[in-house]
């Protein structure tokens, strides 16, 4: 018998159930190794979360703090002092807000442009080295399938968030 699944108006079978879980277990495994190239990075001055922020400022433009939190599915107390380094660091500066004197525009600087153009191209370099070794048909393949992938966790990651992260506890919970 199969498990229920309220999403796809079917069910997910046993077959279903351990692709799920080598595809979960392979994603862990990625995990644990960008978490050794980020741990390294931050070695370096580079902070993975930094990288995340304004990677997504980029893809935005100036933005308000609250959405770039939303954008990241972060705290937005969180975000507010992570955006203080990247303006500490001259990445990011805060524009006065158009709409709204009052308030403040967060937007990539050149600097932190031209920094997160240098990462990507590492970080390219290094991806095609990984599979420089695999039959380029295998390769496009590959990306093709990733990027689906990519696009249907998206359009899932309120329900992953939801059924993947425990209940939030309030302060009063011990």
């Amino acid at each position: 018998m199969g498990v229920p699944d309220e999403g796809a108006g079917g069910e997910l079978s046993p077959a279903d159930l351990e692709r799920g879980t080598r595809l979960a277990n392979a994603l862990f495994g990625m995990g644990k190794q960008q978490a050794s190239v980020a741990a390294r990075m931050s070695k370096g001055g580079l902070d993975r979360s930094a990288i995340v922020l304004l990677k997504t400022l980029v893809h935005l433009g100036p933005s308000r703090s609250r959405a770039l939190a939303e954008e990241v599915h972060s705290d937005p107390s969180t975000v507010s002092r992570q955006v203080a380094g990247l303006v500490r660091d001259g990445l990011v500066e805060r524009r006065a807000d158009p709409a709204d004197g009052r308030a403040s525009l967060l937007a990539a600087t050149d600097r932190g442009v031209a920094l997160l153009d240098a990462q990507r191209a590492r970080f390219a370099l290094a991806i095609a080295r990984v599979v420089a070794h695999w039959e380029p048909a295998d390769v496009d393949a590959f990306i093709a399938l990733f990027e689906r992938f990519l696009d249907d966790h998206r359009d899932h990651l309120a329900r992953l968030i939801t059924e993947c992260a425990p209940p939030a506890r309030s302060e009063g919970d011990s």
